[in-house]
């Protein structure tokens, strides 16, 4: 179960799922939609923050290195 305290591991589940996508082409709003789309994902989607968001786009970047 991922929450948004888990801001690494799903930086590596949205690469794993979007291997193609520059994250840096999303609007938060975007990115914040395909979070709480994850399979594994539990979370009050209104817990999250643009500090969490912005946690989890370099998670995604820094997988695509």
């Amino acid at each position: 179960m991922l929450t948004w305290k888990n801001t690494l591991e799903i930086g590596e589940e949205l690469f794993d799922a979007n291997p193609d996508l520059d994250p840096t082409t999303l609007r938060f709003t975007e990115l914040h939609d395909m979070v709480c789309s994850l399979p594994d994902f539990s979370d009050d989607p209104e817990k999250s923050s643009e500090a969490i968001l912005e946690a989890i786009l370099q998670a995604w970047l820094d997988e695509r290195d």
